[in-house]
Formats: structure tokens, C-alpha cells, sequence
């Protein structure tokens, strides 16, 4: 028995690609501060950089998760979210993007005018 079996953790490819971008770029400009080469520093910065973009965009695709616990058949870290083209309710990643996570509703009929009421006597 895991010690994670009932609690949904969040990891998602999304969520790992973007941190692997992040240590890896942090750790190229922590090599080069100590070798004091100024241009892989910053270098290694602009790549801990995209990390966080890159989620995003994972997320924005199908590969991050809602807000909240996945039921339990869909924990598995490599599960593609296939609510994500609507966008997740109170996900800021969705908002920025645009997607609401509601969907438009219809627009209600007009209520009947005068002449539908005379017509129905």
C-alpha cells in the first residue's frame, strides 16, 4: 500500500516537464556561476524560464489536471484530461487563456408577445 493510494498528488506530464525545464536550466546557470562564465548563467536562467510556459501550454492541451482530486481510475500521472479543451473551473492557467470551463448556454427563447397570445385563443 502507497503512501499516496487516497490522495490525488497532481502529477501530471505537465506538471513534470515543467519542472524537469526548471532544474535543468537552474542547474546549467548554477554551473556557470561558480565557473563565472557570465553567458551560460544567463543562459541556463532563460531556460529555467520556459519551464513554466511550457506547463502551461502541456496543460492547455490535455496533459495538467483541474483544480482538485481526479477520481481515483484517473490519478495515473500519464492521463490526458479530456476536459481541458473547455478549460477547468477556477484553473488561472484556463482563464489566461481564455477558456472559461463553462460552457455557453443557449439563449433563452423570447417570451411570447401579445400576438402569440391572441393566436393560442
Amino acid at each position: 500500500m502507497g503512501a499516496h493510494d487516497e490522495h490525488d498528488m497532481g502529477h501530471t506530464v505537465a506538471g513534470w516537464t515543467g519542472v524537469a525545464i526548471a532544474i535543468a536550466g537552474s542547474a546549467v546557470a548554477g554551473v556557470a556561476f561558480a565557473a563565472g562564465s557570465a553567458a551560460a548563467f544567463w543562459t541556463g536562467l532563460a531556460v529555467a524560464a520556459v519551464g513554466a510556459p511550457a506547463a502551461w501550454l502541456l496543460h492547455l492541451a490535455g496533459w495538467g489536471k483541474a483544480t482538485g482530486p481526479r477520481p481515483a481510475g484517473r490519478r495515473h500521472w500519464r492521463t490526458r484530461d479530456t476536459a481541458a479543451r473547455a478549460g477547468h473551473t477556477d484553473c488561472l492557467g484556463c482563464r489566461l487563456a481564455g477558456r472559461t470551463g463553462v460552457a455557453a448556454a443557449p439563449a433563452p427563447a423570447p417570451a411570447p408577445g401579445p400576438a402569440a397570445r391572441l393566436s393560442r385563443r
